[in-house]
């Protein structure tokens, strides 16, 4: 079952077409037609000073996606919460575990009128299990678990997917703060999977790239080191690899070589 926000309708009328937007320069990096020129031609400017930042979103995806499939696959997780989901591409969080548990249930939030715009469009839901979305900030978490808690039981474990939001927070203590709230809410047994960019000094272009779309773009981003990152996962029993570059994270390959690091970190760990 599919449910469509309400919101989706107004939220078309929210959307800048004047102004880029992350989301949608993702959408235009990942090869996806829900972008406009504005973000085409900003995302064409941060490639030339990070030509390898088309990579990053491809890694983070595909990390997505083999992490979706272990969870719900190994780990036996029916119940996924994506808390800034992005535009819709291909193997989206619902297709990845509906794919290998039918009945899965995946609430999705993002206050993103674009992605609202086309949710209904373009996200759809298996017959046995349940897909729906909400229009909510990150930092209502309030708000999240109690629109949520009517798709998700939140007496079973949850899968809550954080992929490339919490760059959106600027400050250390409140964004840290945040993912605690939302894992304090889940039972034993739930995973938190989180995506980030990194600065390190190794990667110099990385940070002008971000520097240039926080001079252009809407909303700003806050890079931090791979140690900030990992604090994330405090508490929690972290997955091997560890938090690693995404690309890097159990890749499917049969190669015995590890791929070219991105700046694009993340983990995966389980609430014991």
């Amino acid at each position: 079952m599919t449910e469509i926000p309400a919101a989706s309708t107004e939220a078309r009328k929210r959307i800048r077409t004047d102004q880029p937007h992350t989301a949608r320069i993702w959408n235009y990096w990942l090869g996806g037609k829900d972008n406009y020129a504005v973000d085409r031609a900003v995302g064409d400017q941060i490639r030339e000073l990070h030509p390898g930042i088309g990579a990053y979103a491809l890694a983070d995806r595909q990390f997505l996606g083999r992490a979706v499939r272990h969870l719900a696959g190994e780990c036996g997780i029916r119940q996924f919460l994506d808390i800034g989901t992005g535009l819709p591409t291909a193997d989206n969080t619902h297709e990845v575990a509906q794919r290998v548990a039918p009945t899965s249930s995946i609430v999705y939030v993002d206050n993103d009128p674009t992605v609202l715009a086309h949710a209904g469009a373009l996200l759809t839901s298996t017959p046995e299990g349940r897909t729906t979305y909400l229009d909510e900030d990150l930092r209502n978490i309030d708000a999240i678990l109690q629109l949520a808690a009517r798709t998700l039981d939140f007496t079973r474990p949850v899968a809550l997917i954080l992929l490339g939001v919490v760059i959106f927070v600027e400050d250390d203590e409140e964004a840290h703060g945040i993912v605690r709230r939302l894992m304090d809410a889940l039972p034993s047994g739930s995973h938190l999977v989180l995506s980030h960019t990194v600065t390190r000094p190794d990667m110099p272009d990385v940070d002008a790239a971000v520097a240039f779309w926080n001079e252009h773009g809407t909303p700003k981003l806050t890079q931090r080191t791979p140690e900030a990152v990992t604090r994330f996962f405090d508490g929690l029993d972290l997955l091997e690899p560890g938090v690693v570059s995404c690309n890097r994270w159990r890749p499917d390959h049969t190669t015995t070589e590890s791929p070219a690091e991105v700046a694009m970190f993340g983990g995966i760990a389980r609430k014991p």
